[in-house]
């Protein structure tokens, strides 16, 4: 379903067959870039866009299944971050920021879910080898492979691997954050405007 799509959202959760009504895990993994154009280039649909389903569709889910994981008293919302949402970069502006509040906002749910029994865990991968690249790159599947041309990034299953570890803590572990990189990745140094 197309999570950015509010009452789509709310309407499938409240319509799943009793069998599969009580979810005990949810996995915002929905997300996007679009471009790398500077903030004052960028197309702004794609910044809405992004805004939409980074933002707004994470929330939805979330408000959509957690009353009845307060309900039961327990579950576990993984939201999948970004190392963007704590290091910029040139062209990274909406998309960052969006990762920026989906750290913040699992932060908060944190705070708000203590004493319920429910965890919340914020996983922020680095570069990754998925569809992401073609997506931001609006399908050019040649610029996308260059990104990752010269490097071993993270691929799906270490996230996979990443998510499955934090979900089968026991229940009284709740893992806060986890930042993941690939080796081949670092912070980049201060950058400095001479003319």
């Amino acid at each position: 379903m197309d999570v950015r799509d509010k009452d789509k959202v709310f309407s499938q959760i409240k319509s799943l067959p009793e069998k599969f009504s009580n979810i005990d895990v949810l996995i915002n993994n929905a997300g996007l870039a679009l471009g790398l154009a500077s903030a004052q280039e960028a197309d702004i649909e794609d910044w809405e866009q992004m805004v939409d389903t980074n933002i707004k569709g994470l929330m939805y889910l979330t408000r959509a299944i957690l009353p009845g994981m307060v309900k039961r008293g327990k579950g576990h919302i993984v939201n999948i971050g970004s190392v963007a949402g704590t290091y910029p970069y040139p062209g990274g502006n909406t998309y960052g920021a969006s990762k920026a509040f989906v750290k913040q906002f699992s932060r908060n749910l944190r705070s708000d879910l203590l004493g319920t029994g429910v965890n919340v865990t914020n996983i922020e991968p680095g570069l990754a080898h998925t569809e992401f690249s073609q997506v931001r790159l609006h399908g050019d599947k040649i610029k996308a492979d260059n990104v990752y041309k010269g490097t071993l990034p993270l691929v799906a299953d270490d996230i996979a691997e990443t998510v499955l570890w934090s979900v089968m803590r026991p229940a009284h572990v709740n893992i806060n954050s986890i930042e993941i990189m690939p080796t081949c990745q670092a912070w980049g140094p201060p950058a400095f405007y001479k003319e």
